[in-house]
């Protein structure tokens, strides 16, 4: 198995921080402002802990104390690369392989007996689960067709992207599946490898990963698409923002493609570009 050093290396869970670091009222303020510029991403006000441990980070590796100082170096560079972990460090990413098991049936059932190519994107694709899971489904329902499947998988967070196309999770994660699925899909660590699990090339073959964010003015992905996966990540927008993408998520829907939500989201009374058909599922609606 390759790739074990690039997920080592992708970032460890952070510890308890000392609060040595000066953020102010205005400070938090302003990196609410600037996250929601940069990515729709609408900060409650209870979350300014949250904000000081995952930003804290950024200051101590550029040398500084006060958050007001961070900022103004991001504002007076809007083309630098610490934008990129400024947005990384404040995208949460809560994922797991099969997450809202009820989804993927249905998405079994939509392709099936569908003649030529199927394509489906996972519109936050994080660390990879919910893409390589989209993947394992397409391959059990078009059996020797699977080859003809393709997944786009995106997210504006680039370090669970670089994780996601490592395809290396810990045993555990994986152990949840069934033993069918195990393997079919994942090769086994052995040695200084042992405790870790790499998707299949043949399966991460199919996925194909890259950087975006909702927010942009031009999308990098092009339709038709036989579904749409965005869950979990419009709970994050505000009400304007979540009815600018579904607009925009039609278009790229195949007639009767369908649109999957997360299990605390509801599209129904946001746009009239999708009716509801299940359980935080959408189909496009007649126009």
């Amino acid at each position: 198995m390759n790739g074990i050093s690039s997920w080592e290396s992708a970032g460890q869970p952070a510890g308890a921080l000392e609060k040595d670091l000066e953020l102010t009222e205005s400070d938090f303020a302003r990196i609410r402002e600037l996250i929601y510029q940069r990515a729709g991403i609408v900060l409650a006000e209870h979350k300014r802990e949250m904000v000081y441990s995952r930003l804290a980070k950024r200051l101590r590796h550029h040398g500084l104390t006060r958050f007001g100082d961070y900022l103004a170096r991001l504002e007076r560079q809007p083309q630098a690369k610490e934008w990129e972990a400024f947005t990384n460090a404040l995208t949460t990413n809560l994922t797991a392989f099969f997450r809202e098991a009820h989804h993927f049936p249905l998405l079994a059932e939509q392709v099936r007996d569908r003649p030529g190519p199927i394509r489906v994107w996972c519109a936050a694709a994080s660390t990879g689960e919910e893409p390589y899971s989209i993947a394992m489904t397409l391959a059990e329902a078009l059996g020797s067709r699977a080859s003809q499947a393709e997944v786009i998988a995106t997210d504006i967070d680039t370090d669970a992207l670089a994780r996601a196309r490592a395809g290396i999770y810990p045993m555990e994660q994986v152990r949840k599946l069934d033993e069918a699925r195990i393997k079919r899909f994942f090769l086994r660590g052995n040695g200084r490898h042992a405790g870790m699990a790499k998707v299949r090339p043949e399966l991460a073959d199919r996925v194909h990963f890259e950087a975006l964010n909702l927010l942009a003015p031009g999308w990098s992905v092009t339709g038709p698409f036989d579904a749409i996966f965005c869950r979990n990540v419009m709970i994050y927008f505000d009400k304007a923002t979540q009815a600018r993408i579904l607009e925009r998520f039609a278009p790229l829907l195949k007639p009767d493609g369908l649109l999957f939500a997360g299990h605390s989201e509801n599209f129904s009374y946001i746009s009239e570009a999708f009716r509801l058909r299940g359980q935080t599922v959408y189909i496009k609606a007649p126009r």
